[in-house]
């Protein structure tokens, strides 16, 4: 495992694009198995996930053809299915999350699907409940080996369906989402996610034939088709990225520019951001945020303490949270984090504290940051990345802090974001790879 050496308190400054976005990357790469004809995918992240991924569906027999940075055409006319059976499938599917939405292809095209167990993040309890009761709706059946920890599904009989998401799962709405276009009959999907990645993934099947209505709601009605065609699809930036940068402007005193950012597809970040007392302009769809010395959080109306919580879409997405927390470490005034959906993400505090910021740990779900207003700086630190958004709220901390820090087990950064030492390096900071 790698590791960043950070020289802090580096004041950055100029453009920056963001790279497209991961999980939308996820779902849009496992849908190309949905047709036997082209699909053309433009900015595609070059990060480790996106690219396990394009390597699994190489080994599962989709040819795919480079045609610039960013750009893929994949052609899935011929699937090996006893690359399913192999020891190197189950190896790799296992170590990326995403591999579960290869199960709704699988399904609705061929009628089967295989699937190990899969990895990801370690941030508490990811059931696959979503999924699973999502395809025993549309009247698949399904086993669990836990002797090779393998799903084995079955969606020969397959039909449309009522279905009623017990969780607002975005893979799981995606997963089923893509099962559904192909199989006959009416399916309906209630309490579905309806992120923008959602949006973009309907937009594109229905852009290959697909039949989805309520795009953009938590109501989906899809008319099953026999076929799907190929087609060109181009991905958002990522919200998570320009998020990520908004909060790095802030605790570094920086001035940068974020270029190409799709602005109304961000919802909320941005006020989010807002009430931490953040300072930006919309120029055109960029997004320009000042060198500020100091921010200061929102009160309620009422006066009391503000606190920031995740939500379902169009709620804040839980994949900032760790940014919110490490930004409003030098912010003026006290905010409570409430880390709603996963019960171990928050547990990253500890390093924070150890750099001196004041971060009280409530419970597993809940932190209340006190801001220091630069009263003085955070001090550089030894410590580990434990997920992909901790890891970067933890270099955003080294690279506002004095002195230098060593942020180990990088593969876990390296998963959600391209290149980020060299891209924040051309700004100015100082990261080396070691």
């Amino acid at each position: 495992m790698g590791s960043f050496k950070i020289t802090g308190g580096k004041k950055l400054k100029g453009e920056i694009i963001p790279q497209g976005a991961k999980n939308e990357a996820l779902q849009i790469l496992c849908a190309v198995l949905l047709t036997k004809e082209p699909v053309t995918i433009h900015n595609i992240p070059d990060i480790r996930d996106v690219n396990k991924l394009i390597d699994l569906l190489e080994n599962m027999g989709v040819k795919t053809r480079k045609l610039g940075p960013g750009s893929v055409e994949f052609t899935a006319a011929d699937v090996d299915f006893s690359y399913f059976e192999s020891e190197q499938y189950k190896d790799k599917a296992a170590q990326l999350r995403g591999s579960v939405m290869l199960l709704g292809p699988m399904l609705g095209r061929f009628g089967k699907g295989r699937a190990p167990k899969p990895g990801g993040d370690k941030i508490g309890r990811r059931p696959l409940d979503a999924h699973f009761v999502g395809f025993q709706k549309l009247g698949a059946t399904f086993s669990y080996d836990s002797d090779d920890a393998f799903y084995h599904v079955d969606g020969d009989k397959m039909r449309g369906s009522y279905i009623w998401m017990e969780e607002i799962s975005v893979t799981g709405t995606a997963n089923v989402i893509m099962a559904a276009v192909v199989t006959p009959g009416t399916t309906t999907i209630y309490n579905a996610a309806c992120e923008p990645y959602l949006q973009q993934l309907c937009k594109m099947l229905n852009r290959m034939g697909a039949k989805i209505t309520g795009v953009g709601s938590n109501l989906l009605t899809i008319e099953g088709v026999h076929e799907l065609s190929g087609c060109e699809h181009t991905m958002l930036p990522d919200m998570i990225e320009i998020g990520s940068f908004i909060g790095l402007a802030a605790m570094t005193e920086s001035e940068i520019t974020i270029k190409n950012c799709r602005i109304p597809e961000l919802g909320i970040i941005p006020d989010v951001f807002k009430k931490l007392g953040i300072q930006m302009e919309f120029r055109g769809d960029d997004i320009y945020v000042p060198a500020q010395k100091h921010y200061q959080i929102n009160r309620l109306i009422d006066g009391s303490i503000l606190t920031v919580y995740d939500a379902p879409w169009p709620g804040f997405t839980p994949d900032l949270i760790s940014i919110v927390l490490v930004t409003a470490i030098q912010a003026k005034g006290t905010v409570l984090i409430h880390q709603k959906m996963f019960e171990s993400r928050l547990f990253f505090t500890d390093k924070l504290i150890d750099m001196g910021a004041q971060i009280i740990l409530c419970d597993p779900h809940r932190a209340t940051v006190i801001g220091i207003n630069r009263e003085y700086n955070l001090r550089g630190i030894r410590m580990t990345s434990p997920d992909i958004r901790a890891g970067v709220a933890l270099l955003i901390a080294a690279l506002s802090a004095d002195g230098t820090s060593i942020i180990d087990n990088i593969d876990q950064i390296d998963r959600g974001y391209q290149n980020i030492d060299g891209r924040l390096n051309a700004l100015g900071a100082e990261i080396v790879r070691i």
